[in-house]
């Protein structure tokens, strides 16, 4: 790929932190052509769509570290990422730019509320990026934004009315009311935060968050704990209860317990008419899919059960998200 300054040059991050290597990512269908970025606590996803709405330059890079507040090298980095990718592909001239974070994001104010593994407070990116990338800028949540890719491209297509829970390393979720995305500020979809029991502490200083018990993340921490084993993922801990470690099973069956209680106050409360799970731990398959529709059922009476069904976008959803917010501003 040729580069618009081989000195500012980033490096690829070949697998995520949990081991999974970045996919293929689909298409948009036609429209304005469009740069789009993810930004996570340890990576970025960033592409550019063309007006066929075919991904050119997908990569994912690390996020730029800093003590403090990352605003002004996240804003630097985006800038580099953006010319690589504009230099490698002259005949695409993007009329936007997508931007998704994590944390509690404003949206319409287009600031980054808060993010603990980000260190910013209230800051303006919106308006900083679309200075630096001199295009107009689409902000939004990540989460938020992988939910409306999935409701006009994924699992929740035909859905009006859903839950979209992406567990892995932390658990993050979005809610879609009458088929556009509910934010209450930024502060709607915490579903990870919210208490399932008195403990463990939770990173944010909570009790008990849905996220320390039953996130990917918390499973092989707590089975480490227990056992002094250091499992590879969450994935290995469910294998190995599936072989009989009691250990194992004790987590695992307290993680399902977790998640079942969530997704029954979800939906005593909003009435889902599905929940799309997507995330590292989604690909247990039916020992989380088949388990939790069991165990749903049984805690609830008169409740309209919601679907429990895969997401479909893989771990580029908040990066589809990115291009389809980006499309609105053009």
């Amino acid at each position: 790929m040729t580069r618009s300054d081989p000195a500012a040059s980033v490096p690829d991050v070949v697998r995520d932190a949990s081991g999974e290597a970045l996919a293929a990512v689909r298409g948009l269908g036609a429209g304005v052509p469009v740069l789009a970025f993810d930004v996570g606590g340890t990576d970025i996803k960033s592409a550019l769509f063309d007006a066929d709405g075919t991904a050119h330059g997908l990569r994912r890079t690390p996020t730029p570290i800093v003590d403090g507040d990352r605003t002004e090298v996240l804003i630097e980095r985006l800038g580099v990422l953006a010319a690589e990718l504009r230099a490698a592909h002259p005949a695409v001239e993007p009329q936007a730019v997508g931007l998704v974070v994590p944390g509690i994001v404003d949206a319409d104010a287009g600031l980054g509320v808060f993010a603990s593994n980000l260190g910013w407070h209230d800051s303006p990116l919106r308006d900083l990026a679309s200075a630096r990338l001199g295009l107009p800028v689409a902000f939004d949540h990540d989460v938020r934004a992988a939910s409306w890719a999935e409701r006009l491209l994924g699992g929740a297509r035909d859905y009006e009315n859903a839950v979209v829970l992406v567990i892995g390393t932390g658990i993050a979720g979005a809610l879609l009311v009458g088929g556009v995305p509910y934010t209450a500020g930024g502060y709607a979809g915490e579903i990870g935060h919210s208490p399932v029991a008195e403990g463990p502490i939770c990173p944010c200083g909570a009790r008990g968050c849905l996220e320390a018990v039953a996130s990917a993340g918390a499973i092989a921490r707590r089975y480490h704990a227990a056992t002094g084993i250091v499992p590879n993922g969450a994935k290995d801990v469910i294998a190995r209860a599936a072989a009989g470690d009691q250990a194992a099973a004790d987590i695992w069956n307290s993680a399902l317990d977790a998640l079942t209680l969530s997704l029954a106050q979800l939906t005593a409360v909003i009435a889902p008419e599905a929940v799309v799970i997507g995330g590292g731990l989604s690909r247990a398959g039916g020992a989380l899919f088949d388990e939790l529709r069991e165990r749903l059922a049984a805690r609830l009476s008169f409740h309209r059960l919601p679907v429990l069904v895969p997401a479909e976008l893989s771990g580029n959803a908040g990066l589809l998200g990115a291009a389809l917010r980006a499309r609105e501003v053009a």
